[in-house]
């Protein structure tokens, strides 16, 4: 009974780490960031994302900030006034944590005017991509955060290799 108890505790743990490490952090806009210079639908076009991704908005604090639309009209129209949630630490995280899509724009005045806004569609964490680029791009934008990507198997080992042992 023993070993199946341990059998058990190791592949929960291991399932939980895997999930974590196949999660993508996408940097809006690449390498540019969230700035006016970068085209953010052509960015968004390259890129798959799933349900545990992150996404990363790096950017000036003061000079821009994120927020959240509440749907498309709002984001054609740029009604920031009605903002779902607003950033301005000039380096957010946030999770998608549901299929569907979500609006963000740049709060500063004129700003989400000259297209600095995005529309991000999540789709299911067993989607497939669903263009040839798309997962080199957020390879890409994820190996910006190896901490997070490439040690989290390595740790997984090492919590399973303890786990036989203390049991």
């Amino acid at each position: 009974m023993e070993a199946v108890y341990k059998t058990f505790l190791v592949l929960v743990f291991v399932a939980l780490i895997t999930k974590e490490a196949l999660a993508t952090q996408h940097v809006v806009g690449g390498s540019k960031g969230w700035d006016e210079s970068t085209d953010f639908s052509s960015w968004a076009s390259g890129q798959t994302f799933k349900v545990g991704d992150q996404l990363v908005f790096k950017y000036t604090p003061g000079l821009h900030s994120v927020v959240e639309l509440t749907g498309e009209s709002a984001y054609k129209s740029c009604d920031i006034g009605s903002a779902v949630d607003s950033l301005n630490g000039g380096n957010n995280v946030i999770k998608l944590s549901k299929a569907g899509k979500r609006y963000f724009a740049c709060g500063t005045m004129g700003h989400c005017g000259q297209g600095m806004k995005v529309k991000i569609t999540t789709v299911s964490a067993d989607a497939t991509p669903s263009t040839p680029g798309s997962s080199s791009s957020s390879t890409s934008a994820a190996s910006a955060f190896p901490p997070t990507l490439s040690f989290a198997p390595m740790v997984a080992s090492l919590v399973v290799f303890c786990l036989f042992f203390m049991f």
